[in-house]
């Protein structure tokens, strides 16, 4: 979307989900319909669910046990109907989809719009793998990674789409091109976070002088894990405004396009890049 009609835009609200998810898939989509309705009462439009929003397994081969078929499953129905019934923009956190590597499965984030129809599918490109001794995660053993970047169309503006680890990769937002709004759902580990969470959603926001919604796990979970929460909405600028430390529950902001428009006009750094590369300049 251009600047001129980023500045037709009326402002709007957008909300990112914040759970502690656990093994039981019901029980999380139920979690996850509570808090959606909340952020609709306080007026949002666009909705983020966490990574691992239906699922976080007492071990990382569980969601093979619940991953669906692309565009059939109990997970993407609850997506699309609550997307209808609320008649809001969701961004489904993320979801286990079947893989071609059957021991493996795709960590998928879905878009559904407010007619309750997927319009967008993103699978996650890098993949977490840290080893502090006693803090081991490797998501290659399970997870097969995607290898397109996406952005889609909606009536808030351009958004491109993230999860998680990505977050550490700006070349990857740098290939999106022209984007109004990041999503990003997430379920980094408290012991990352503590230092590098906000440091990076902060970054993003401010390089490509843009709002990201950033949803997160944070809290304790059956399996022993510990999340580092702080989900948060920054705009443009590098401000944070809104977050949740730790627990289940919304955060909403307004999103300004006009005030978006004007610190770009302000700042034109998107305009200055010199130095190109191959991967920052596919087309999105």
């Amino acid at each position: 979307m251009t600047n001129s009609a980023s500045q037709a835009l009326p402002a709007f609200k957008v909300a990112a989900v914040q759970m502690a998810s656990g093994p039981n898939v019901e029980a999380n989509l139920n979690e996850a319909r509570r808090l959606i309705a909340k952020a609709v009462e306080q007026g949002a439009k666009l909705v983020v669910l966490p990574e691992y929003f239906p699922i976080m397994g007492m071990n990382e081969t569980d969601k093979l046990a619940v991953r669906e078929q692309p565009g059939t499953g109990r997970i993407q129905k609850f997506l699309a109907d609550v997307a209808r019934e609320f008649k809001i923009w969701l961004v489904g956190g993320s979801i286990p989809l079947v893989a071609n590597d059957p021991a493996k499965v795709r960590n998928s984030l879905l878009v559904f719009n407010d007619q309750g129809k997927q319009v967008a599918r993103y699978d996650k490109i890098h993949l977490f793998n840290l080893d502090l001794g006693n803090e081991k995660y490797h998501e290659a053993r399970t997870i097969e990674p995607g290898d397109q970047v996406v952005v889609v169309e909606t009536p808030f503006g351009r958004i491109g789409l993230a999860i998680c680890y990505d977050l550490r990769f700006p070349e990857l937002f740098r290939a999106m091109k022209d984007i109004d709004l990041l999503v990003l759902p997430s379920a980094f580990t408290a012991t990352t976070g503590k230092m590098h969470w906000e440091v990076l959603v902060r970054a993003r926001a401010i390089e490509n002088l843009a709002y990201v919604i950033a949803s997160a796990q944070g809290g304790y979970h059956v399996n022993g894990r510990e999340t580092h929460g702080h989900s948060m909405i920054v705009d443009p600028w590098g401000r944070v405004l809104d977050e949740l430390p730790r627990g289940s529950g919304v955060v909403v902001a307004d999103i300004n396009p006009a005030y978006q428009a004007s610190i770009r006009a302000s700042l034109p750094a998107l305009s200055h890049r010199t130095l190109t590369c191959t991967c920052c300049d596919k087309s999105a």
